[in-house]
């Protein structure tokens, strides 16, 4: 079996599911419940500095989201969003227990564990960072 393929493969299927997910849910902050529903939910669950976080949420899931499916800047986006879904769970879901159902942090652990191994692994050989930073010669090499 060739594992180079399958390692491929795996980082290609965990970076872009992980950004259609976080990509789907930036559009819903913008545009099913809005930036100020979005900031009025936000201050609801005791986000600090709600009427910032809200757009900036929205914002870095949504571009975040399409970064990570591209592969592009993918190491900081995943770092990033990490740390989105690491303050979501201890702001909001950690005190509703494991499941989603209930408000819980199933969901939000998921999507940082994948946000962190998509940055530990980097975007892989189908990504524009790739393109970009994937020379031997390129100063900026860790980005690929």
């Amino acid at each position: 079996m060739n594992q180079p393929a399958l390692t491929t493969s795996a980082r290609t299927v965990l970076r872009v599911i992980a950004g259609f997910l976080f990509a789907a849910h930036g559009w819903q902050k913008f545009y099913e419940f809005t930036i100020p529903g979005t900031q009025a939910a936000f201050t609801q669950m005791g986000v600090p500095a709600a009427q910032v976080a809200a757009p900036v949420v929205a914002t870095l899931e949504l571009a975040g989201g399409i970064a990570l499916i591209l592969g592009v800047l993918t190491r900081v986006f995943a770092v990033l969003l990490a740390v989105d879904m690491l303050g979501a769970l201890f702001l909001v879901h950690a005190s509703a227990g494991v499941f989603a159902a209930t408000g819980g942090y199933e969901l939000v652990l998921l999507l940082a564990a994948a946000a962190l191994a998509v940055a530990l692994v980097g975007a892989g050989k189908v990504s524009v960072d790739k393109v970009l930073f994937g020379r031997a010669s390129s100063k900026l090499g860790v980005l690929a």
